[in-house]
């Protein structure tokens, strides 16, 4: 039996502890961001998924990193405050963290192992990786960071979903 990311704490990017269970009922779409990398436009399709399917239960959460060629110098808050200013993002950017190598977060070691989350068994490759998670909290998909955010498989996706 996989466990749900429910079971995660995270914190956001003011440093305030956030429980993933907060988010049960909705479907989620986590993404590993950075300020300075070419996929970096990709938080304006993420906010127009996020603006289109809001309403109807869709979350995304962004987890700034710099595992890639340091492509995320910002702290956090200043992540947060780059995703705002230059994209309009309203969805939540949470702390910075690992998402591969010897200091992945929990959350990532979680998304990235079938062992742990029965379906999915892909580490992040690059800046803006996506994993679906279901309304329970199942991991049901991953994107690849090439694939954009408002590509019709993923759309559909969402869709079943909520």
């Amino acid at each position: 039996m996989s466990k749900s990311i429910h079971k995660f704490q995270v914190k956001n990017a003011a440093g305030k502890d956030i429980n993933l269970e907060d988010y049960k009922g909705k479907v989620l779409l986590v993404v590993n961001t950075a300020s300075k990398c070419g996929l970096t436009p990709q938080f304006d399709q993420l906010e127009d998924l996020y603006k289109t399917y809001r309403e109807k239960g869709l979350e995304i959460i962004g987890f700034p990193s710099s595992d890639f060629a340091g492509q995320e110098p910002n702290d956090a808050a200043g992540a947060e405050q780059f995703c705002k200013i230059n994209y309009g993002v309203t969805f939540p950017i949470m702390e910075k963290i690992h998402v591969k190598g010897d200091e992945q977060h929990p959350l990532y070691q979680f998304l990235s192992n079938k062992s742990e989350n029965g379906k999915v068994n892909i580490a992040p490759k690059w800046n803006f990786q996506k994993y679906l998670v279901d309304k329970e909290g199942n991991v049901v998909d991953y994107y690849l960071p090439i694939t954009k955010p408002d590509a019709k498989k993923i759309k559909t996706a969402i869709e079943k979903l909520l």
